[in-house]
């Protein structure tokens, strides 16, 4: 349960954080927020100072629905924010989340560490072969369809069952290319809807059968905030509580927009492993 970020070592047998940086214009949550240097590195820097061990770092929206934008457009909006980030923040684990093998090299190039994909190659067939070629860690996020296409493709014969075959082809798929250091994210809000998302929560456990770290998004989504008819805004409590849900079935990585909370709930879920008999 170890990743190698340019080097060193990260241990996930006890849970970490990844704060979300989203560049993009049209998040659900904080699209449009991080426009200028200052925004950017303000929020970055509180993020680290909170715990984050990890910085993920978006600039094509995968909201349900959202607009795609060319390569050119993604790679104009993270190149010099991945240049950036790395030059004041020089132990910087930046993870980059994308779909597209150009833009996952040049962030690389960049002093990048690691590559978040939510198709796990399927929307570009040499993502692998990119991620085995930079020898950096690689996320891999069960989906079906296209952000754009998702929200309709929600059937399935066996919804756990999908996801673990699906994760048992992605999976050697990589192993077979020569990437050792795999992440995998059942992908909540995905191509899921809200009860088949609670479905996954309630037996994320099973995940661990494929012995890799396991990665939960859950912040702010939809499946929060529309159970307790609430905005994204208003979802933090409601994240909070699917988090320790999360840590307790066996997630080694919870992707936060809100840092702080997210450590806080890990150091307690911590204190109650010890306890446990």
């Amino acid at each position: 349960m170890t990743l190698n970020c340019k080097g060193s070592l990260i241990d996930l047998q006890q849970p970490k954080v990844m704060g979300v940086l989203n560049l993009t214009p049209d998040s659900f949550y904080d699209g449009g927020k991080y426009k200028d240097e200052k925004s950017i590195l303000t929020q970055t820097e509180q993020m680290l100072a909170e715990g984050a061990t990890f910085i993920d770092v978006g600039a094509y929206s995968s909201r349900p629905g959202a607009d795609d934008i060319s390569v050119d457009e993604e790679l104009k909006r993270i190149t010099p924010v991945v240049s950036l980030l790395v030059e004041h923040f020089p132990d910087i684990v930046l993870s980059i989340d994308t779909f597209r093998s150009e833009v996952a090299k040049q962030c690389i190039e960049h002093g990048a560490a690691m590559i978040n994909d939510i198709s796990a190659g399927v929307l570009d067939p040499q993502m692998m072969k990119t991620v085995s070629k930079m020898k950096v860690p690689y996320i891999m996020m069960h989906m079906k369809g296209t952000p754009q296409t998702m929200k309709d493709l929600n059937n399935y014969d066996d919804l756990i069952e999908d996801i673990c075959f699906y994760f048992s082809e992605k999976i050697a798929a990589a192993r077979a290319l020569g990437i050792h250091d795999i992440v995998i994210d059942p992908g909540f809000g995905f191509a899921k809807n809200i009860a088949q998302n609670y479905e996954i929560l309630q037996k994320f456990s099973l995940f661990q059968t494929f012995e890799v770290p396991l990665l939960a998004g859950l912040s702010r989504k939809s499946m929060i905030y529309k159970v307790l008819g609430k905005t994204p805004e208003e979802a933090l409590n409601g994240t909070t509580a699917l988090h320790m849900v999360a840590l307790e079935k066996g997630a080694n990585i919870l992707r936060v927009h809100d840092v702080k909370e997210a450590v806080e709930c890990v150091a307690l879920f911590e204190k109650l492993s010890t306890h446990a008999e």
